[in-house]
């Protein structure tokens, strides 16, 4: 069997997979799959990263799913709903007054209630980290040159909004590592104020030249008539608001019918025919489009069979996919999510390799043979 060359995924190809894994997860609040589903996405990303910028932001966003779990329970403990009868935590109460909603601060934390938000948190945080994992892995330039023409223009200001965090990590490594051959060594609280201004410059220096940079190719000029920018912006709306409706009746099985898949299925249409109509009056270019072949085609599927199994899974048997705090028990671990997440872990293996930088290593006696 021969090994394919090192090539870069097409970024869509990322963010596909990703996003279904993401949905996988959102059904569930079982701890074991919330890990297993973090797991894969660290596996994927650890595997499959490239050496660019925004490659090494996947930490950020798992320091900050870790932040947004401390601040559930938190929030817990000092307002949140208090159930259970395992007592891990005796607070005194205060009772607000009637205008704040009869809210009560702080009470007695049990074990239940702490553990429910904690899962609730984590949930979120696996989320978040998928979309971390998809920005990781996707180069956002060339994801802009793979959209279709009718987003352009939109997809130029995601791409920017979506590389801010990569940039940020950048310049603050950079700041960091001038900090240090100057003998700066402080670090924690009191190396912020020598940290932030810089990186602010920073940042605001590359938004400009990037701002220019966009302007003199002639981003944010359209010359379609404005009737034909309402019809096609109504249509795609409307194709938006189906698809969100048909979602949320797939993911919750107390809907009626056809707010499920009917729905979602009129709005995809919807929202195509909004981008071919707002394609037509929009002429670009692109300079070697990224292949979209075999290893994209897995990628894709491996993040659509979780999202499509635990979709299942939760409309027979929702309960083995939830932690249950009332009674207290031990998480189930259904076999076929965990096969599913499993799958989701296979392009780590069954796509090219990332292509690496060339080395900067000068060979030895190099000199001497070109001074010869």
């Amino acid at each position: 069997m021969t090994r394919s060359l090192p090539r870069a995924v097409h970024p869509a190809a990322w963010w596909g997979w990703a996003l279904g894994l993401a949905v996988a997860v959102s059904t569930a609040t079982n701890p074991l799959l919330l890990l297993l589903a973090l797991a894969v996405a660290a596996l994927v990303v650890a595997a499959r990263r490239g050496s660019s910028p925004w490659a090494r932001a996947f930490r950020l966003y798992l320091w900050l799913g870790l932040a947004i779990v401390v601040v559930r329970l938190v929030l817990h403990v000092l307002v949140g709903l208090k159930v259970g009868t395992v007592l891990v935590l005796p607070l005194p109460e205060v009772s607000l007054p009637s205008w704040a909603a009869g809210i009560e601060v702080g009470g007695n934390v049990y074990l239940e209630g702490l553990l429910g938000a904690a899962t609730l948190g984590l949930r979120l945080a696996v989320i978040i980290a998928c979309i971390g994992a998809a920005n990781a892995l996707a180069n956002p330039k060339r994801l802009l040159r793979s959209l279709p023409a009718a987003l352009h223009e939109v997809g130029a200001a995601v791409v920017v909004s979506v590389s801010v965090a990569p940039q940020l990590a950048e310049s603050v490594e950079r700041v960091r590592r001038a900090r240090e051959l100057r003998g700066d060594t402080s670090r924690g609280l009191r190396a912020v104020p020598a940290v932030a201004l810089p990186v602010l410059e920073d940042t605001l220096e590359r938004s400009l030249l990037l701002a220019a940079a966009m302007d003199s190719r002639g981003y944010g000029r359209s010359g379609a008539a404005a009737a034909h920018r309402r019809t096609t912006g109504a249509v795609t709306l409307l194709g938006l608001l189906l698809a969100a409706v048909g979602l949320y009746g797939v993911l919750d099985p107390s809907t009626p019918v056809l707010m499920g898949t009917p729905a979602l299925v009129a709005g995809m249409l919807l929202s195509l025919a909004g981008l071919w109509l707002g394609g037509r009056h929009v002429r670009t270019t692109t300079y070697r489009p990224d292949p979209w072949s075999g290893p994209e085609w897995l990628t894709v599927a491996c993040g659509l069979v979780p999202a499509a199994v635990l979709t299942v899974v939760g409309r027979s048997t929702p309960d083995v996919l939830t932690m249950p705090v009332q009674p207290l028990a031990v998480p189930a671990l259904p076999l076929a999510a965990v096969a599913a997440l499993l799958v989701a872990a296979l392009p780590a293996f069954l796509t090219p390799e990332p292509p690496r930088p060339a080395s900067r290593v000068v060979v030895r006696g190099a000199g001497e043979v070109a001074r010869a």
